[in-house]
């Protein structure tokens, strides 16, 4: 790879930040008090960009890992690498998500054009995002799809306790007759015990089943008789894996940690067109760094899963806006092509927690 002149070298910064949560969140096998992210800054003279990563938590993919990761490669990275090479360098994951959308934005911003231009998309536009409730008592359940007064979309979170989940779904369902209601069953279902809840999904108007079976366990849902739609997320990490699930799932959750960023993030929705299958973007409970990226990738998304930073104790001071049950991205949160300085203040006092880029 022939190297940049000096000036142009993007120099790397990176840092591990706590990111603690408002409340708990549980979902199945899990209670979640925080969830730290990675954050990468790559800077030249005039211009920046950032990407954030919470990794993959089933996978081990963790905020320490990734950052060990892009220490290893910091020279290929400063040599001034771009997004195709970053995908041979790097597998899927939290690491070369942070890179990429960093890319991203650097590029809009020496361009002085938005991310969403140099992807070839339309002009963002709000979109209707669901809202998440954790797998909690129905009691909580129910007082927390109320609190969600501007949703139009719920997604309730399973934890394989089939009496206490269709419980669940009935508090949600009596709670909000009045939205679209989907249910995440995060791997802890069998074939041979999920009949009872596909019923109970049924009479209460649940739209989606995401995920219900382990990741491994894909053939299952050849034999599964479920009358509403069943999404993939942990069966799906990036583009290797999605033929896999044609004739099998009717939507992929794709989620910019598990797949190494925006770049595979559209060839996977790309190929899930083609295969007939319907696309839903996520994100693993970061800021609006990270929210942000996967906002661009909403815009050409069927279903939008982006209320991950309403989760956490604080966000960043340009976040993205919820309202009227919709998420909107002003321009200066990431990937405007604009070297905002208020944004600059706010990423250098970030990068003033960075590890120095010798």
């Amino acid at each position: 790879m022939p190297k940049l002149p000096a000036s142009s070298r993007p120099q790397l910064a990176l840092a591990i930040e706590p990111l603690p949560l408002k409340t708990p969140f549980r979902i199945a096998g899990h209670r979640f008090d925080a969830m730290p992210a990675l954050t990468a800054i790559l800077s030249d003279t005039h211009c920046y960009g950032r990407g954030e990563a919470c990794g993959v938590y089933y996978l081990d993919d963790r905020p320490e890992t990734m950052h060990a990761t892009l220490q290893a490669h910091r020279d290929a990275i400063e040599d001034g690498i771009d997004r195709q090479q970053l995908r041979a360098l790097l597998p899927a994951g939290g690491a070369r998500n942070a890179i990429d959308c960093a890319l991203w934005e650097l590029q809009a911003q020496r361009e002085g054009r938005p991310v969403w231009a140099l992807a070839r998309m339309p002009q963002p536009r709000p979109r209707i995002t669901t809202f998440t409730l954790g797998a909690d008592d129905p009691a909580t359940v129910a007082a927390n799809a109320l609190a969600y007064a501007q949703a139009r979309a719920l997604k309730l979170k399973l934890d394989g306790d089939l009496d206490s989940d269709i419980e669940r779904i009935r508090a949600a369902r009596r709670a909000r007759p009045d939205t679209t209601l989907s249910v995440d069953a995060n791997q802890a279902y069998r074939l041979d015990s999920i009949a009872p809840l596909i019923a109970a999904l049924v009479d209460h108007g649940v739209s989606l089943l995401e995920q219900p079976f382990a990741r491994g366990r894909e053939a299952d849902l050849d034999a599964l008789d479920c009358p509403i739609d069943i999404a993939a997320d942990e069966s799906v990490q990036g583009l290797d894996e999605v033929d896999a699930l044609r004739g099998r799932v009717d939507v992929i959750n794709i989620k910019l940690d598990k797949c190494g960023g925006l770049t595979e993030a559209l060839l996977m929705v790309e190929r899930a067109r083609a295969l007939g299958m319907k696309v839903m973007v996520g994100n693993m409970l970061g800021t609006s760094w990270a929210a942000a990226p996967a906002f661009v990738l909403a815009q050409v998304c069927d279903l939008v899963d982006l209320d991950g930073p309403i989760f956490l104790a604080g966000d960043r001071a340009h976040a993205v806006v919820y309202r009227d049950g919709h998420i909107d991205c002003p321009a200066q949160v990431w990937g405007s092509g604009v070297a905002d300085g208020g944004v600059a203040l706010e990423r250098d006092a970030v990068i003033a927690t960075h590890t120095p880029s010798s």
